[in-house]
């Protein structure tokens, strides 16, 4: 089953219509691999963690999680919807300022921040660095004392709980590479060593539990651990604390089954769990920053590809080949992703084949999807693959010397390039051959 959601429905030509876009005529304009972006959902989703906030009456941000997917265009578009930002790169930092993205409302993660990336981002001014370790509140430390300024830091620490996601994204149980774990003081520690480094000024507490989360749960439970750290934090180290970042890792629906939450009600608990801490604590209420990356631009991000070559062996499978792979949706060989897919031109029509969807590249891993039901397909007709609007384009390569896909937004009718398609020559754009190495010409 192939689920239309945001702007997404069958127009009468019984073709996918996205933003009031048809996905046919996109490809024939664009070109495929296509990644398509619903603006209009987009901006809806963001809009509604904003109103859960504003009916919770917690101060707030929204930061996306820029690492989903990070491009000017959509840097521009968080800032134009009154959101924060989340970095986690020196690139992602360079793309959001030139995007003309404000400074201040700009907080830089990472597990290994380097010099020149921290320095980068103070000389930018961006609003506060999420500290993950001792050695990087020590650097950090001293380029602002070299400064002679003060950088507004919040710790990321580990609460101890297990998101129930797939082992490679799931980061708040104790062995993570990330933060500073809470069951062994070790946060304790980095707290009274923030609090005596010079150059840096401790305003809050950072956690994130996983990603993909579709219940509420772990997040009280994160939140009450995190609340505990805080209150010591306050009374006994002497800390003045004012931001509880409590991450991201809100789900999407990625096939039939998966049952996220609307952004609301994930909002609902996440304010209900820090009154009711806060309040046990006899703390005043922190402002609360949410992490959204995922849940933003997930779902809003719709793949096509152009059908290529069939293969079928006789009571085993059918292959169908696509003009992409795993350089524009890592995904599946990654975390074995699962994903819904329809034929673009033919979304009335009754499914009468399953076939799997294999990617173009030189690997047997590469493939999109086993085993999807559609309708009789034949080369030159457009497969929509659904939900592929995060870690997608973000974790693209160029793996057997494929140019990355174009982007596209689309809304009321209009598609915008926001992201042009490689060509050939950007392949090579950065290559050097050696002055040692003749040219064929003059070979012997």
């Amino acid at each position: 089953m192939f689920y239309l959601h945001g702007t997404s429905r069958i127009n009468d030509l019984g073709h996918l219509e996205i933003g009031g876009c048809d996905t046919t005529e996109l490809v024939s304009q664009y070109g495929s691999p296509l990644f398509v972006y619903d603006e209009t959902y987009i901006r809806q989703i963001i809009r509604s963690y904003r109103n859960g906030f504003d009916n919770s009456g917690l101060q707030y941000e929204v930061a996306y999680a820029s690492k989903a997917f990070c491009t000017q265009a959509i840097c521009r578009l968080v800032e134009e919807e009154g959101g924060s930002l989340d970095v986690v790169s020196m690139g992602e930092l360079y793309t959001a300022l030139s995007a003309s993205f404000p400074a201040e409302r700009i907080h830089f993660h990472g597990n290994n921040k380097t010099p020149e990336e921290l320095e980068y981002a103070l000389d930018a001014g961006i609003g506060a660095f999420v500290i993950d370790n001792f050695h990087e509140m020590q650097l950090l430390g001293a380029l602002c004392r070299q400064r002679g300024i003060f950088a507004k830091v919040l710790l990321r620490v580990t609460p101890g709980v297990d998101a129930h996601t797939h082992d490679y994204i799931s980061t708040g149980q104790q062995d993570s590479k990330f933060g500073f774990d809470v069951s062994n003081e070790t946060a304790h520690r980095a707290i009274e060593q923030a609090l005596q480094t010079e150059g840096i000024q401790l305003i809050g507490l950072h956690s994130h539990i996983g990603s993909s989360i579709f219940i509420t749960e772990g997040f009280a439970l994160a939140i009450e651990r995190v609340s505990r750290l805080y209150e010591w934090a306050v009374n006994s180290a002497g800390a003045n604390l004012s931001v509880l970042n409590v991450g991201g890792g809100f789900g999407i629906r990625y096939q039939e089954g998966d049952t996220p939450l609307a952004p609301e009600q994930y909002i609902e608990a996440i304010a209900s769990a820090v009154k009711h801490s806060f309040d046990q604590h006899g703390l005043p209420l922190p402002k609360v920053v949410i992490e959204p990356g995922r849940s933003i631009v997930g779902a809003a991000g719709t793949t096509l590809y152009t059908i290529g070559s069939k293969k079928v062996i006789p009571g085993v499978r059918t292959y169908l080949a696509v003009d992409g792979g795993m350089t524009d949706n890592p995904r599946p060989a990654l975390y074995q992703a699962k994903y819904e897919a329809a034929v673009a031109s033919r979304m009335l029509e009754e499914p009468v084949e399953t076939v799997s969807i294999a990617g173009k590249c030189c690997e047997s891993g590469d493939m999109l999807i086993w085993d999807v039901a559609i309708p009789h397909a034949e080369a030159g007709d457009i497969l929509a693959v659904s939900c592929t609007g995060a870690y997608n384009y973000s974790m693209a390569s160029n793996y057997n010397r494929i140019g990355r896909p174009a982007v596209v937004f689309v809304s009321g009718g209009e598609a915008e390039e926001v992201v042009r398609r490689e060509s050939l020559d950007d392949l090579v754009r950065l290559d050097r051959i050696p002055a040692r190495m003749q040219t064929p010409s003059l070979q012997k």
